[in-house]
């Protein structure tokens, strides 16, 4: 106890070292990271859903994307993603609007629905491919 109340310096910046190491892990939720959605695309085709509003969406989206706005998705969404097996990417602008979507689609019986952590901002912030209509 004397070492942690004669060091409590080292004590304190051991600890904040711990927490910012941890803190990406923390931050993450349960979205899907750009790594996994680019190998989900590629390998196993998935559907790519943005539920942003179409003025948003014509400013760019990820290519082969399909605009279902999330006011829209319950009434739409089958017409769009007919396999409720296939993995299901939903995307907005920044990750919150399509994390209320993949529980829209979960209730809608798709099971691989996940929301691409970050949106739109982090896809771009990676220089990965954007299209504008």
């Amino acid at each position: 106890m004397n070492f942690l109340l004669d060091n409590w310096m080292l004590v304190s910046v051991a600890l904040a070292s711990g927490l910012a190491l941890l803190w990406p892990v923390l931050t993450q939720g349960n979205g899907l990271s750009l790594a996994q959605a680019v190998m989900l695309m590629n390998r196993d085709k998935a559907v790519v859903v943005d539920v942003s509003e179409p003025d948003e969406f014509a400013r760019g989206y990820v290519l082969g994307a399909k605009n279902v706005p999330l006011a829209q998705l319950e009434a739409q969404l089958p017409q769009v993603a007919k396999n409720k097996s296939a993995p299901l990417i939903l995307v907005c602008q920044s990750g919150v609007r399509s994390a209320r979507a993949t529980a829209v689609a979960r209730k809608l019986g798709y099971e691989n629905a996940q929301s691409l952590s970050g949106g739109m901002k982090a896809w771009q912030a990676a220089s990965l491919p954007v299209l504008t209509a």
